[in-house]
């Protein structure tokens, strides 16, 4: 069995002493978002309780799907590089960028630059500014990390796909399921039409598509709607699901559900694999971390529930 934990849109707090000259900008607008709704909704211990948590169950490898700052400021950059370090290994944790990563021009390269052994597949010799798409090969799974950061218009956290993407990650898709290893694809806007506002959504997601229509997949990952969601859509065996999950820095009580991660326990083969979803998290009212739900996911586009874990690892909020 492989256990692949996902946690998604860090958020990483409190925010650094911004400049006028850094004010003048979109920030101007992230930075009353901040001061008015995330400040207090998503910082503190949460995060802290959530990793801690999420180390417990010894999961084999932790995908991290964008928004790992909030601004895009150089020090939010490395203070997220150190908080990567802390959460594990270049070889033990996968990252992708979100629009949070890429907010202003300019960001989205220094932020490749710091975190760079984290989202590089198995060939170091990718530039930056090229890292994307990457595979990353982990015993029967491969790992693939694309990109849709870029930094938009104030009031728009769009992401794209663009062709020249699509191409490679299907060359990419093709050469591992010829090898039988279990494709997971990680991606920051989800590839879903309609499961976010129009101003957040994924454009050029009909590439997407396409790309696991015909070169197939097997789980694909998001973060971006701080949502725990489930949707299918086409893929060359059947349907593949696309799964999101909520921040994972977000305090009780708000609009959003509090902070959770995924577990995927995947085993089988090539042709009869099996797919378990856990997801564990934040209870409301403070009453620690524990298990939400767990379901099978299968390529005929069912969520299976099954016997929920018994709870007897539950960590109270740091």
């Amino acid at each position: 069995m492989f256990r692949l934990a996902h946690i998604s849109d860090i958020h990483l707090g409190p925010l650094p002493e911004l400049s006028f000259r850094q004010l003048v900008s979109k920030r101007v607008t992230g930075y009353y978002n901040w001061q008015r709704n995330r400040k207090k909704m998503m910082f503190g211990e949460t995060l802290l309780s959530l990793t801690t948590d999420m180390h417990a169950q010894k999961p084999d490898h932790v995908c991290v799907t964008g928004d790992l700052v909030n601004l895009a400021t150089t020090q939010e950059i490395v203070a997220a590089g150190a908080w990567l370090k802390d959460l594990g290994p270049p070889r033990d944790v996968s990252v992708v960028p979100g629009n949070h990563d890429a907010y202003v021009p300019g960001a989205l390269r220094k932020a490749c630059h710091e975190w760079h052994n984290y989202m590089v597949g198995d060939n170091p010799s990718a530039a930056i500014g090229q890292l994307f798409p990457y595979v990353r090969m982990r015993g029967p799974v491969a790992i693939f990390g694309v990109s849709t950061a870029e930094a938009t218009a104030p009031f728009f956290a769009t992401g794209t796909f663009k062709r020249g993407q699509a191409l490679q990650l299907a060359r990419m898709l093709t050469a591992c399921r010829a090898t039988g290893h279990f494709c997971v694809v990680l991606i920051h806007h989800p590839p879903v039409a309609g499961s976010t506002a129009w101003h957040k959504r994924l454009i050029g997601k009909q590439y997407f598509w396409k790309v696991i229509r015909e070169a197939g997949a097997d789980l694909v990952l998001h973060g971006h709607t701080h949502l725990d969601t489930l949707y299918w859509i086409a893929g060359l065996d059947g349907l593949v699901p696309v799964v999101g999950v909520p921040s994972a820095s977000q305090n009780p009580g708000g609009d959003k559900p509090a902070a959770r991660y995924n577990l995927f326990d995947i085993e089988g083969e090539p042709g009869a694999w099996t797919v378990t979803q856990r997801e564990r998290g934040l209870r409301p009212e403070g009453a620690g971390l524990g298990w939400i739900r767990e379901r099978r996911l299968t390529s005929r586009g069912e969520a299976v529930d099954v016997q929920r874990v018994e709870d007897t690892t539950a960590v109270e909020p740091a």
